[in-house]
């Protein structure tokens, strides 16, 4: 009988102290949940001419209600890959994420002997799409090239998103 009335007030005393625990960490920590977020769906076509000049052309944008399910991992890039910025009226960077090279495509496949291969096919031009969250404020988006780890990326192209 002692054991059992040492394990209730033990459980009383920690019930007590939970209760009275501040909760002012709770709402200082909370994130503040945007009133009403949207997606952008931005499609761009590149191509490459036989000099390697990239060239990118703006195909369409879609804005709708909703935002993203998860973080996107940030990656720093290597050469060939491309940034794409979120930029504000002044130009400010807003949001920043890296493609890897629409160009370059990587395939794997059985071979004869029944082992994996993979295979990295280099095309001229292709047709790619980002999903992002817009940020409120943004009014440009800019693609740029990493041409070398060490210069700054070589902008390709800068859409104005108007009708927002």
């Amino acid at each position: 009988m002692p054991q059992n009335t040492a394990l209730l007030l033990m459980a009383f005393v920690c019930a007590t102290i939970h209760s009275c625990a501040s909760k002012k960490d709770v709402t200082q920590n909370a994130t503040i949940e945007e009133t009403n977020p949207k997606l952008i769906f931005l499609n761009y076509k590149i191509s490459e001419d036989s000099k390697g000049k990239k060239n990118i052309q703006f195909i369409n944008k879609i804005i709708t209600d909703g935002k993203l399910k998860k973080n996107i991992p940030i990656n720093n890039g290597v050469s060939g890959d491309l940034i794409c910025h979120q930029l504000d009226k002044n130009l400010n960077v807003l949001q920043s994420i890296t493609i890897k090279n629409p160009l370059v495509k990587n395939f794997e496949y059985v071979d004869d002997s029944k082992q994996f291969q993979r295979k990295e096919v280099v095309l001229k031009e292709a047709e790619f799409s980002l999903k992002l969250k817009l940020e409120p404020n943004t009014k440009y988006f800019s693609i740029n090239e990493i041409t070398s780890l060490s210069s700054k990326p070589k902008l390709l192209i800068k859409t104005k998103i108007k009708s927002l």
